[in-house]
């Protein structure tokens, strides 16, 4: 079945669309958006283009929008382009660049749809993308909804091209003379999907080299088995969990003992606020324990246990969000980040001038278990590369820190000791030697 076939025919089996719609479609100007402006216009649907420009690639995005424009023009269709001061944007929320992209993108378009009339939204994700997903979900650690992939349809936004491979698209707009332009990030190894893209995906093909359809209906298979359990959790929800005053309450107590606890404390407490699995862990170990007051952080919420309940609420603004982090801890989250903890021996390091985002620390010296909290006035330390003590406070003045990003600054201490101002300074104190053994080695990463 050609391309163009096999497009309407995923339209129309899962419904995604209709003639009468208005049809918004996002089109950055790579390969995969432009191939469905043109699917969309060659079946005859009534669309309107939009394009975001982000400014992060300086000539590239400006050569982005004008292919877009000059498309849409081609085929007769509305092009609206809007300019985000990303930069800004991160700066303002501490967001990564993928996250705060995705935020203003997708507010955009809902502002859009509702100013010119469009009925839906679609985005030109793929096969690829959706099985790249499942490998990072799995990677980092996930439940079984994070091994789904990518949903065919939230609300109004649908995902009309994940029947096709990375390949099909690319034939087809090689047949067709589509013109497209090739974003160069795209061959980074830095970032994770690209590792997962140009090594890992590769190797399995060479054992399958029907990989992609295999994952595409074992995906299938994983998102029916996701539906089937989200019904039942909110059917458990219903039950178990109360809201009071902005705090919701789970009841333990309510949960059917015949059902295993752990999964579904997990579905509730990911599903809803956005918790990780390892946190979880660590949770459902501490109800094992019966230590109640002890707080678990999300990004946003902070859960509580509470004499074999749950209290879970929004994180306050003068929240310390202290978190103990035992030896052996693999990952910990503060705020809008999350460290990544490895220990290794002395040997294995070969970068000892690392960026600020790494601390690389004497994990000999450290007294387990650390504490994770915000800075809080008073809090000093001593810098690497000095000598004598700074208050921390004076050193994001020096710094010129702004003060949302002030905010949302943590620090590591060890026993009473500020080992790493997070993201900025470790202290000279712990620092790497001629003596040194064993490393710490800490990476932050902007969730």
């Amino acid at each position: 079945m050609a391309l163009i076939e096999a497009f309407q025919h995923y339209i129309d089996e899962n419904n995604l669309a209709t003639h009468d719609d208005r049809i918004l479609l996002t089109v950055s100007g790579g390969v995969d958006s432009m191939v469905m402006l043109s699917l969309f216009v060659r079946c005859g649907y009534t669309v309107g283009v939009a394009h975001c420009n982000f400014q992060l690639r300086g000539a590239e995005s400006d050569e982005d929008e004008v292919l877009v424009q000059k498309e849409a023009a081609k085929y007769g269709v509305p092009c609206y382009n809007r300019r985000f001061e990303t930069a800004a944007e991160m700066e303002r929320t501490g967001e990564s660049m993928e996250m705060a992209a995705r935020r203003l993108r997708y507010a955009w378009f809902d502002e859009l749809s509702r100013q010119e009339g469009y009925t839906v939204v679609a985005i030109a994700h793929h096969a690829d993308d959706s099985i790249e997903t499942f490998f990072i979900n799995l990677l980092r650690g996930t439940g079984l909804r994070g091994l789904t992939g990518i949903s065919t349809q939230v609300g109004k936004v649908i995902r009309p091209l994940l029947f096709a491979s990375r390949r099909e698209i690319l034939e087809y707009a090689a047949a067709n003379h589509i013109p497209y332009r090739e974003d160069s990030s795209n061959r980074s190894t830095k970032y994770l999907r690209n590792k997962i893209r140009l090594g890992l995906i590769p190797r399995i093909r060479e054992i399958n080299p029907k990989f992609t359809s295999l994952m595409c209906r074992n995906l299938a298979r994983l998102t029916d088995a996701q539906l089937f359990i989200n019904h039942g959790i909110e059917r458990i929800r219903a039950l178990a969990v109360t809201s009071d005053a902005g705090i919701d309450t789970i009841h333990l107590d309510r949960i059917d003992p015949a059902f295993p606890h752990e999964f579904v404390i997990y579905e509730l407490l990911n599903s809803a606020y956005g918790f990780k699995g390892d946190v979880i862990d660590s949770l459902c170990h501490a109800l094992e324990q019966g230590a109640t007051g002890r707080r678990f952080y999300a990004r946003d919420h902070v859960a509580t246990i509470d004499r074999g309940r749950i209290l879970v609420s929004p994180i306050a603004p003068e929240d310390p969000c202290l978190v103990s982090v035992p030896k052996g801890t693999q990952r910990s989250y503060c705020g809008n980040a999350v460290l990544y903890f490895e220990y290794c021996d002395i040997d294995t390091i070969k970068n000892f001038g690392v960026p600020e985002q790494i601390a690389q620390l004497d994990a000999d010296r450290l007294q387990f278990p650390l504490t994770l909290r915000r800075w809080k006035e008073g809090d000093w330390f001593i810098p690497f590369g000095m000598t004598g003590r700074k208050k921390v406070s004076d050193f994001l003045i020096d710094a010129k820190v702004s003060l949302p990003e002030k905010q949302r600054q943590f620090v590591l201490l060890s026993g009473d000791d500020i080992v790493w101002l997070v993201g900025r300074r470790i202290d000279d104190r712990y620092r790497l030697t001629s003596t040194t053994e064993n490393v710490l080695r800490i990476t932050k990463e902007i969730v």
